[in-house]
């Protein structure tokens, strides 16, 4: 067997299956990057926690805080690879001057969880540890670039073994499990990615990432089905769109809103806007296009069903993961 952090056996075995990984998979000892490279627009920041204080936002139920937050982030410019910030060493990271798909949803739940808990006041790296709590596995990030969680579809999982977001998919109406998907998205587009480019030693155990990721049980919400479980879907609902084609599950992710007219739509940074945008309805914005399957859904907890526990945190994993 490689030799890994404990950390990383657990993250890698939780049900029996364990990577021979590459001598790139060693976890890095903890390594800081620059608060001026890892947080982009602390003025922004400030401004939008003074007025989540003055409101008492942490007094609103999470996924209409977590739409609190996302309206604050409405018109941000679209950024693709905004958290690949640096040549070698991983690091959590916050660009709230330009938002990609997977950066709008985070920070918006970040943000919702950080101000849950009363402080003082409230600083760049309080947002940095919510970010680095659902974006690695096990919630720990030590400088390496293989422990972030690359698949949306795994996330799921590990968001809901944690405590942060319940994966609702399958037990949802309709709820389909992909099968025989290939997962190859980052080491075929290798090139795209700064951190693959410049350390061609994270090509091989990404791969086997990949190979994790793909026997991974997941369900879709089929795209014809999504009219009829619009009305049960909740303000802040993390939505995953599941797509027809191998790579990945899932090609784009957003929240859902329900805004004043009742409609139940997808907010989420669009390539094709250039920005944060309220879009149409959950299922018109699917039959758009021909290349989306359907959808996954996931509720965020409040931030006392945190799992902080390393053998529950396994345990729930093994469990959803089979």
């Amino acid at each position: 067997m490689s030799r890994l952090s404990r950390r990383s056996c657990l993250a890698a075995g939780a049900f029996g299956f364990l990577p021979e990984l590459a001598e790139a998979q060693l976890v890095a000892k903890k390594r800081q990057l620059p608060l001026s490279t890892i947080f982009k627009g602390q003025d922004k920041f400030h401004s939008i926690v003074k007025k989540a204080v003055e409101g008492d936002w942490r007094q609103i139920p999470i996924g209409d805080r977590i739409i609190k937050f996302a309206r604050e982030l409405h018109g941000t410019p679209y950024e693709n690879f905004t958290l690949e910030i640096d040549d070698h060493i991983e690091s959590p990271s916050i660009n709230l001057i330009g938002l990609d798909c997977w950066t709008f949803f985070e920070t918006s739940l970040g943000m919702a969880r950080m101000i849950a808990t009363p402080k003082d006041s409230y600083s760049p790296e309080d947002l940095l540890r919510e970010i680095e709590f659902t974006r690695y596995r096990g919630g720990k990030c030590t400088g390496s670039y293989l422990e972030r969680i690359h698949y949306l579809a795994e996330w799921f999982f590990e968001n809901d073994a944690r405590g942060t977001c319940k994966h609702l998919t399958p037990s949802l109406p309709g709820a389909t499990r992909i099968h025989d998907r290939k997962i190859s998205e980052m080491t075929v587009l290798w090139k795209s990615y700064r951190y693959l480019r410049m350390n061609r030693d994270l090509r091989a155990p990404m791969k086997e990432w990949e190979d994790y990721v793909a026997k991974m049980p997941v369900y879709y919400i089929p795209k014809d089905k999504v009219a009829a479980l619009e009305p049960q879907l909740q303000n802040g609902d993390v939505i995953g769109i599941a797509t027809k084609y191998h790579g990945g599950f899932c090609s784009h992710v957003g929240l859902i809103i329900r805004t004043d007219d009742g409609v139940t739509r997808f907010m989420h940074a669009s390539r094709n806007y250039r920005k944060v945008v309220i879009d149409k309805s959950m299922s018109g914005y699917l039959n758009e296009f021909s290349s989306h399957a359907g959808i996954l859904v996931g509720r965020p907890l409040e931030v006392e069903n945190t799992v902080t526990d390393e053998e529950q945190y396994q345990a729930n994993l093994k469990k959803l993961i089979g």
